[in-house]
């Protein structure tokens, strides 16, 4: 598996091309940084959302030089290609333009890559091809990726393009792990089993809290929570991913903003016989109706807690079963993996909401854990632990950074690392 370039500054000789722009293209959104790999450094950062409507917008700021406002234009982006030479405007009028020599690659994130693609791939006609044929699997999320590849092969096709993939991380899971329960020709013919998702934060987390812990990789198991609007757990023993939440999508697992996550799959059966439901509407149902929005109508945590507070007993059911099952996640963890060193809260929620953080935790002394009160309302944006000295299992904040794992990963793969 290819290694990312280590934290902290990347020796790069004067001469060769040391930026990469990161695209990570959705549906109707497209997000990009560019990083000067030289020191990690972030040049500018962008976002284009609501393509394809009347009210599109693209945000823009200059990062190099520091206190920059962010530029806004408004009105209708017709689609990505127009979405991505709308961006390369704004980075050449800042004097960052994807002309320039300086440009080592651009790097995608592309959310499914089934089997084959295990670690950073250059992509190629074969590889888009083989992205084309997962499609089916990851309907919403791999068309919107291979337009953002295709677009900005158009822009520089001259440039490595770089294929980062979210399911790469979890393909060291073992089959008994991998696999469902289901004829294993059928699952075999339709590429039916455990991919999971958000690798690339699972792998930046992981590699981060051994830094943290000051301790080699190899040596350690944690429990990682990436805890957003959409939420995974892994099992990382040794650097290597050997469980984790998501499945075939990224449905299964946590509860969710709007995700049920894990939920008897005779429900899909039930809805359709009785309620009349299509399976599209209950796709929409499972995939934009549940989780926290469905049982509170909110899916923002911050929200939530404050209903909370104020004893909204809809938001402290949600609140409570989200936490329930987080927790059995921990211990389900703990027990494939043995021994647990660390468990590690990152991404939106786990990052910034100390409430679930605590409750999460509450009731694992048993395992190990524990939660130090004032360290964990200590609010930074830097790695830390918030367990107390006793605890035998550190717990940890550690922030992502997959934008920096992506650029990391594709700046490694096209050689311009002096080692």
């Amino acid at each position: 598996m290819t290694t990312p370039i280590g934290e902290g500054t990347t020796t790069v000789a004067p001469e060769l091309p040391h930026r990469v722009l990161v695209l990570n293209s959705g549906s109707s959104s497209v997000k990009y940084q560019l990083l000067d790999m030289r020191d990690r450094s972030r040049l500018a950062v962008g976002l284009v959302e609501r393509i394809g409507e009347e009210t599109s917008r693209l945000t823009h700021t200059l990062l190099e030089g520091g206190g920059a406002e962010p530029r806004e234009r408004t009105g209708r982006i017709a689609d990505h290609e127009e979405a991505l030479k709308a961006a390369a405007e704004e980075l050449a009028a800042d004097g960052l333009g994807l002309d320039s020599p300086e440009l080592a690659a651009i790097g995608h994130r592309v959310v499914h890559g089934g089997l084959r693609f295990t670690e950073p791939t250059v992509i190629t006609d074969e590889v888009l091809a083989e992205i084309e044929r997962l499609v089916p699997v990851a309907p919403l999320h791999n068309p919107a990726n291979i337009t953002g590849i295709r677009t900005a092969q158009a822009l520089r096709p001259d440039l490595p393009q770089v294929a980062v993939f979210d399911t790469a991380f979890h393909t060291t899971m073992p089959e008994s792990a991998a696999r469902y329960a289901i004829d294993i020709e059928t699952a075999d013919a339709h590429r039916i089993r455990r991919y999971g998702f958000h690798g690339t934060s699972h792998a930046y987390v992981s590699r981060r809290t051994a830094e943290l812990l000051g301790r080699p990789r190899e040596e350690l198991s944690l429990v990682v929570l990436h805890l957003g609007n959409g939420a995974s757990a892994s099992a990382v023993a040794g650097g290597r991913c050997v469980d984790t939440s998501m499945g075939l999508t990224p449905l299964e697992g946590l509860v969710m903003g709007t995700r049920s996550g894990d939920i008897d799959p005779a429900v899909t059966f039930h809805l359709m016989r009785v309620a009349g439901m299509s399976a599209d509407e209950i796709d929409v149902l499972l995939n934009k109706k549940s989780g926290l929005v469905g049982l509170c109508g909110d899916n923002d945590m911050r929200e939530i807690r404050r209903r909370v507070d104020e004893g909204d007993e809809r938001a402290a059911l949600a609140f409570d079963i989200y936490i329930h099952r987080l927790k059995k996640y921990i211990g389900a963890y703990s027990a494939v993996l043995g021994r647990v060193d660390a468990v590690v809260f990152t991404a939106g929620v786990g990052e910034n909401s100390a409430p679930v953080r605590e409750a999460a935790i509450a009731g694992l002394e048993e395992l190990g854990l524990a939660v130090d009160a004032d360290l964990n309302a200590v609010r930074s944006g830097e790695p830390r632990l918030i367990s107390p000295n006793y605890a035998r299992v550190a717990v940890a904040v550690v922030p992502t950074d997959e934008e920096l794992e992506i650029a990391g990963q594709t700046f490694a793969l096209v050689g311009q690392v002096d080692n």
